[in-house]
């Protein structure tokens, strides 16, 4: 006589699912704290009398952003979604028919799936294994993988002004300039360099390249022999205001325009437009 496999008898309702909290003014994740701070800068400068083009500048954000925080009195209107970023799926209306098949002791994730269906659930399978793996005994937390920043992530940190870093890029690239000495250095010269391009303090130059060559970091050396090669110019390019920048506007101009006429008319014509474009 075969033994017949055990079926589960505990009808004590399972745990609840975590899911993120249903009330905007519960939310206390990063989105929501970016949001909060976003909302006050924005109406702070709002009663300044500070315009959405200059608040834009201000805060390095988009006009259509800085119009968005603008309409709403409270920072809550704008966290009408879940934790994810994503409104609450529609597996959540059928939450108590879930949890009472699941006390009467159906746990197989396809069978639920099927009776959802009948009910009107469009959704898929893996959902709905998703959903109630969290109520199942034992069953060990997924472990969180944190991944390492990419090149190019560390090298945006590396290169925006540190004040339009977001409290977790601080916080990543605070981990990563104490896991390794040679980008700390680094930091601190792009930062330096930086410093004086924007102030133009083109006399520090002499003594930034010195302690660049102090420190073990090739590809930085290697940049700094560029800038021995024509000194004098680097050295008056961050100390004058003077600038190249509108030459170098008006040959891009005239390679658009010549690469627009190209094959469509002759020499003549491209001479009109060349000098009724100014």
């Amino acid at each position: 006589m075969t033994a017949t496999p055990s079926t589960r008898t505990d009808t004590s309702p399972p745990a609840a699912p975590s899911v993120p909290p249903h009330s905007p003014a519960d939310r206390q994740d990063r989105i929501a704290a970016r949001t909060r701070e976003r909302h006050t800068a924005v109406h702070a400068l709002l009663e300044q009398g500070q315009g959405l083009r200059e608040i834009a500048r201000l805060l390095s954000l988009g006009r259509n952003t800085v119009r968005r925080f603008a309409r709403v009195t409270s920072p809550e209107d704008l966290l009408v979604h879940n934790g994810t970023g994503r409104r609450p799926k529609n597996l959540e209306i059928h939450d108590s028919y879930l949890r009472k098949r699941w006390a009467e002791g159906c746990t197989n994730a396809e069978l639920l799936h099927q009776e959802l269906q009948a009910l009107g659930y469009r959704g898929g399978s893996a959902t709905v294994r998703q959903y109630v793996r969290p109520w199942r005994d034992g069953t060990p937390p997924a472990p969180t993988s944190t991944r390492p920043p990419t090149v190019r992530q560390a090298t945006g940190w590396f290169l925006r002004n540190p004040a339009h870093l977001d409290p977790d890029e601080h916080r990543q690239l605070q981990a990563l300039t104490a896991a390794c000495p040679q980008l700390a250095a680094l930091q601190l010269h792009v930062r330096q360099f930086a410093e004086m391009m924007t102030h133009r303090h083109g006399h520090n130059l002499e003594t930034w390249m010195n302690a660049v060559l102090g420190d073990d970091l090739p590809e930085l050396h290697s940049f700094v022999t560029g800038l021995r090669r024509d000194q004098d110019a680097v050295t008056a390019g961050l100390t004058l205001p003077y600038s190249s920048g509108p030459v170098e506007g008006h040959v891009n101009r005239t390679k658009m325009l010549k690469r627009q006429m190209y094959g469509r008319a002759n020499l003549d014509l491209l001479r009109k437009r060349m000098l009724l474009s100014h």
